[in-house]
């Protein structure tokens, strides 16, 4: 029967997975990007609904593009939070 992580597990392994998604934007020129910064974006889809399974979780934070954070970005500066 496979362990479950504890919540401080949960936590810090969704950090490592935003930040290796942050690393990997840098590397190809967004240059000022941040784990947290890829974590608002993500969560910012589960404002309605609450937060999903792990497994979507992070499907949707290694599979998300530079394109869509970028609107993620230009949406949350148009309505003035520092997203």
């Amino acid at each position: 029967m496979p362990e479950l992580w504890t919540e401080q597990e949960h936590v810090e392994n969704i950090e490592l997975l935003c930040e290796s998604k942050a690393e990997e934007f840098r590397l190809i020129g967004y240059e000022q990007v941040t784990g947290p910064d890829v974590w608002e974006c993500v969560r910012s889809k589960y404002k309605k609904d609450g937060e999903p399974a792990i497994h979507r979780l992070v499907n949707d934070i290694l599979s998300l593009k530079a394109n869509q954070f970028m609107n993620y970005v230009t949406i949350a500066a148009y309505r003035g939070s520092p997203f």
